[in-house]
């Protein structure tokens, strides 16, 4: 079977944003729960679209600022970009990158700070 059918699964099912981007900045991707985050922008119709179309000039200037870090040794692959104190949640930018080391693109990763409320496994009848 195709990897690409798992790893899409694996980014749907995610509950948190991630937002998929070229080497141009250009949207490749966003997993439904971007696509709600962002929906007052445009949700789904982001893709394809440029991501400094949704960012100011000093966030533009930063994203760069981070690629050309990206660029510079295979071992930069994520950086801490802020933290959200009213959701309470760290955002990263992280490197994709080819088999060989190359980069292709970059991601938006949020993570909670939260610590998980939901039913553990190990009490499911």
């Amino acid at each position: 079977m195709d990897i690409s059918a798992f790893m899409r699964a694996v980014l749907d099912s995610d509950q948190m944003p991630v937002v998929i981007c070229d080497l141009e900045h250009t949207i490749v991707y966003m997993n439904p729960a971007a696509a709600e985050r962002y929906a007052k922008r445009g949700g789904y119709a982001l893709v394809g679209r440029s991501l400094f179309d949704c960012h100011n000039a000093d966030s533009n200037e930063k994203i760069e600022k981070v690629m050309d870090w990206f660029k510079s040794d295979t071992a930069n692959n994520r950086i801490f970009t802020f933290h959200n104190p009213k959701e309470n949640k760290d955002v990263y930018m992280i490197a994709l990158r080819d088999e060989s080391g190359k980069l292709i693109g970059y991601y938006e990763k949020h993570e909670m700070r939260t610590a998980e409320n939901s039913t553990p496994y190990g009490v499911l009848n």
